[in-house]
Parts: C-alpha cells; structure tokens; sequence
C-alpha cells in the first residue's frame, strides 16, 4: 500500500465561466505540481470545494487527476461526502480507476458522537478491498466533528487498511497522539501548512497544502533540508512558506487560491456559487502582498 509523503498539494477544483468543472484546467494544474517536485496529490478536499460538486463531477475530477498523474506521484483522492452510502460510492470508484488509497473526512454539519464515528470509519473501510488503504480526515473547524485520537486508534485496531489521519487543526499536542497509534505505524500528515517544519520533526510524514496548491516550491524545499539534515535551510524556507501561507489567508478562502494562481499564469477557474471571485480591489492587495514576498523561484 503506497501512503501519502512529503508535499501531498490539496488541489483546487477549476470551474469554467458557465459553472461547469473544467476538466483540461485540471489537467494543466496536475503537470504543474507534478513538474514542480509535489509528491502527491489530494483533489475533491476541503480546497477543491468538495460540497459544491455532484457525485459525477467529483468521479470525473478524481478520473481526470489519476489518469493525468500516470504513477508519476501518489494520488489519493477525497471520498468523504454528506452520506455514508455516498462515501462508500466514491471511495469504491477511487479504488475502481486505480487510486493509490482514498481520504474520508469526518461525517459533516450534524453532530456524530465517539461510536457513531468509530461504526462509520469502520463500515466504509470494510466497503473496500483490505489492500486499499484510507485515510481518515480530521477538521474539526469545517466538518464540526472531532476524531479523537483514541477513537482513531479503536479504527485502526478494527480496520487493517486504515492507514494514517491527516489532521487539519494546529495542535501539535494531539498530533502527537495520532503518532502513537500503532506503535508510531499510523501515518501522520499534518494539514496546517504553517507547521510542517515542526510537525515533520514530530514525526509526521508530511503535509497535506492547500497553499502548496498555489506556491509548491517553498514546500518541496523544506521536506528536501529537512530530509537532508539542514534545518537551518528548513527553517528559512519555513519561514518563506508561511509568508504565503498568511498572503493567501491560508485558505479561508479559495477564491485567493484561484487568482494567486491566475497571476503566476496558471488559470485555475473562478469559483462556484455562492461563493465569488475576489473584487478588484482584494485582487490588487493580493498581487501587491505577493509582490512583496521573496521570491519562490530563489529558494
């Protein structure tokens, strides 16, 4: 089972003026990552807008990104959706077009307790060949379900496949805990950009970006010093990384996503309603913060 490592880049979702997906600006945005070092891929996420595509969307994304990507990186596409039998669907169509594994978020919006957790996991885990591996998808602050780490553990222990959380919330504390789980075997993929330096001296395995969607070099530079013992070099470029983590809202908002991407001459799309593309004068504050910041291409 090939797990998710170093800059996986949570990808942004191109929408089409008329409100359709386009699928070749997603094509052109997997060989721009790709091209760019990332070492895997997460589309149909938090960043690519996941509740406001159709089940068939979502299938013909996760098609085009898997087959776009052609082994050339690890592909895991997000399969959490308002349903369980939903989930199920995508998650088993992920499996289907040849997927190195699926995320699955927390069931969303309506408050599930600590079984209600652990039985869902557990069913769509079951609902997958046992070779095909899961990750579980904590973001407490957007789903409004927290996976403790001890409910992660009792799914583990149940759920041979499951085998890692990417955990979106800045507490260092309890990605620690995850760490724990399995003797240390549970891959751990820390989903707040401004702490990959410190969670991959804890231990984890990489990061999941939003930001890296945008701004993939200072990401990639840091797991290369940190994998090469030159933290002094991993810091700086840290320190780069979070100066756009902070231009960019770190990911508030996507529509700063898509025009920050449009000004580096990659046209992501615009956004799907409700929501909307930035104002002019919110697109000449951005260009203006990004000009402002060292240069990716020096790192």
């Amino acid at each position: 089972m090939k797990k998710l490592y170093g800059v996986t880049t949570a990808m942004v979702t191109p929408f089409g003026a008329d409100g359709s997906v386009d699928l070749g600006k997603v094509e052109a945005l997997v060989d721009h990552l790709v091209g760019a070092g990332v070492h895997g891929l997460f589309p149909l996420g938090t960043t690519g807008e996941m509740v406001r595509l159709s089940e068939e969307e979502r299938m013909a994304v996760a098609e085009t990104v898997v087959e776009r990507a052609a082994g050339r990186v690890v592909v895991y596409i997000h399969a959490g959706a308002a349903t369980q039998e939903a989930t199920i669907r995508l998650a088993r169509h992920a499996q289907h077009i040849g997927a190195d594994g699926v995320g699955v978020v927390t069931p969303m919006f309506l408050g599930a307790n600590d079984r209600e957790l652990e039985q869902y996991y557990v069913t769509v885990a079951g609902s997958l060949r046992q070779d095909f591996p899961v990750y579980l998808y904590n973001i407490p602050q957007c789903a409004a379900n927290d996976l403790k780490p001890e409910v992660a553990a009792r799914i583990a222990a149940r759920c041979a496949n499951v085998v890692g959380v990417k955990y979106s919330w800045p507490d260092l504390l309890r990605t620690d805990e995850y760490l724990r789980i399995r003797d240390g075997s549970f891959a751990v993929m820390q989903g707040a950009d401004r702490l990959m330096l410190p969670a991959l001296a804890q231990g984890c395995a990489g990061v999941i970006s939003g930001v890296s969607c945008v701004y993939p070099e200072p990401f990639v530079a840091i797991y290369d010093a940190f994998r090469a013992g030159d933290l002094d070099r991993a810091r700086d470029c840290q320190r780069v990384a979070t100066s756009y983590c902070e231009a960019l809202r770190s990911g508030s908002n996507m529509s700063y996503f898509k025009e920050a991407l449009r000004l580096r001459g990659i046209d992501a799309g615009v956004m799907r309603a409700p929501q909307l593309d930035l104002e002019p004068d919110a697109i000449r504050q951005l260009a203006a913060d990004l000009a402002a910041l060292p240069p990716v291409d020096a790192l």
